[in-house]
């Protein structure tokens, strides 16, 4: 009986083994496949995050990329900018330029003009007075000559003044009307009048010096045209030339008597001259 309850017990044990045994066994199964499902997640997830992390590094390359163009974009907007500045600063040059050049070709046009018209005048003034002067003038006493839109009136110093002295002979005075007669036709020309010696030295009671008798014939006949023919003295320039710009050598009494002269330089206003050159040409000439 004994014996039947220990073999009944272990049957039971036996039996209970088996069962645990088995149910084990599907749990390890289970386990495994649970592991292997585990293993397999961690797997993905890993490369996941590989991926996301090669996302994350394409993303940062695309954003340091895009930060790049937009930045060279802005710099680039800005060099355009700047060009279209530049240019159209140099359009506005250059048409500056082109209309300065304009206005300076009117200008010089203008001034030429005025030149042209003034080279007629003083033609004429030449013309008129050689006609006047001549009558009765020998031809090597007296040069009217025009240079530079100057005209130049040299008369001998024996057709004006007494010999040594600055005092204005009888027969000059009809010399003297005849040149004040050209000169009142053009009020708009200033006169110089200019007194030259040769280099024979005097010193007299009244004369220093050739200085002197030069300066003293010029205000002579300076004196003549204001006080007896009515230049108008504002016109009117006086200068002494001495010795020192002679027409000849003075070894010789010819070349002497040629360098005793006195010169009238017949020029336009300076004012009136400068008036020119400051004018601005009027517009469409």
């Amino acid at each position: 009986m004994k014996k039947i309850f220990i073999l009944a017990i272990s049957s039971t044990l036996l039996l209970s083994s088996c069962v645990s045994q088995k149910k084990f066994a599907e749990l390890q199964t289970e386990f495994d496949a649970t592991k292997q499902q585990l293993t397999d997640a961690n797997g993905k997830v890993l490369a996941c995050q590989v991926e996301k992390d090669k996302l994350a590094n394409q993303m940062a390359a695309l954003e340091s990329q895009n930060k790049f163009l937009t930045e060279n974009n802005a710099s680039n907007m800005r060099q355009i900018e700047n060009l279209t500045m530049l240019s159209q600063s140099a359009s506005s040059n250059i048409k500056d330029v082109i209309s300065q050049l304009s206005e300076k070709d009117k200008y010089i046009n203008g001034i030429r003009g005025a030149m042209s018209r003034k080279d007629s005048i003083n033609l004429a003034l030449a013309v008129n007075l050689k006609s006047a002067l001549a009558d009765g003038i020998q031809d090597e006493d007296i040069i009217v000559d025009v240079e530079k839109t100057v005209v130049y009136i040299t008369i001998s110093d024996k057709l004006l003044f007494t010999s040594g002295s600055s005092n204005i002979s009888a027969k000059a005075k009809g010399l003297l009307a005849k040149v004040a007669a050209v000169i009142k036709e053009k009020p708009e020309m200033e006169v110089m009048v200019e007194g030259y010696t040769d280099n024979v030295p005097i010193k007299t009671a009244r004369t220093k010096d050739n200085w002197d008798l030069s300066t003293q014939r010029a205000n002579s006949v300076i004196r003549v045209l204001q006080n007896d023919y009515k230049i108008d003295p504002k016109r009117l320039i006086s200068a002494g030339r001495s010795e020192y710009l002679p027409l000849a050598s003075n070894d010789t009494a010819e070349g002497r008597s040629r360098n005793r002269r006195t010169r009238f330089v017949i020029l336009p206003k300076l004012d009136q001259f400068f008036d020119i050159l400051e004018q601005k040409p009027e517009a469409g000439k």
